[in-house]
Formats: structure tokens, sequence, C-alpha cells
């Protein structure tokens, strides 16, 4: 397993941007792929976006599709999400996920995670 903390969320005006990060543990964080998930009270647990262990598949829920940015920096094991023009709908509770070899898109689908950074975005 891998430990994974989530940092960067915060309030944030209706338009405005905010960018997340994910720090892993560990010298093989290049070895995973790594997700962003979002959980607002009362919903599921929802995918975001992914990226694979080299950066050369990204993947983003339609939600989010040319809103937000999802990267990582393999040599500071670290991951990141760019997040412009948030909406009040993109408030929730924003997880890191990572599974080995392929990207993913459920939750049951990552065995490791952060404890989560809360975003919310006001009107």
């Amino acid at each position: 397993q891998v430990q994974l903390v989530e940092s960067g969320g915060g309030l944030v005006q209706a338009g405005g941007s905010l960018t997340l990060s994910c720090a892993a543990s560990g010298r093989t964080f290049s070895n995973y792929v790594l997700a962003w998930f979002r959980q607002a009270p009362g919903k599921e647990r929802q995918f975001v976006t992914a990226i694979s262990s080299s950066g050369s598949t990204i993947r983003y829920a339609d939600s989010v599709k040319g809103r937000f940015t999802i990267s990582r920096d393999n040599a500071k094991s670290t991951a990141y999400l760019q997040m412009n023009y948030l909406e009040p709908e993109d408030t929730a509770l924003y997880y890191c996920a990572t599974r080995t070899t392929y990207i993913a898109s459920t939750a049951a689908q990552y065995p490791n995670w952060g404890q989560g950074t809360q975003v919310t975005v006001s009107s």
C-alpha cells in the first residue's frame, strides 16, 4: 500500500480556481495510477479524473472536462488537480487514490486512499 495526503482545499467563489495536491509516500509512486474522486453529503463517491503512471493517459469525468486538469510529478511523488471555473456543484470532499497498472473509474477499484480535502464553492 501507499500513504496519500491531500491538501489545498478551501473556500472559493464561483468562477474561481483552486489547486489540490496529493503527496504520496514511498519510492514507487511512479508505478501507480492516480485518481481524484469527490463526495458531496448524501451522494456517492464520484470519479473526477485519473492519470496513468507515466502521465501518458488521462481520463476526465464529463462534468469536469475542460475545467479541471490532472498532472503528476513522479520525482516529487506528488499529483495535482488544477480546478478552474469552479461551480457550486463542485463542492465536495476531494480524495486522491491509487491503484496499479490501469486507469479505472470506480472507487471500489482503488485500494489506496487519502483522508480528503474539502472544497467549497460559493455563489
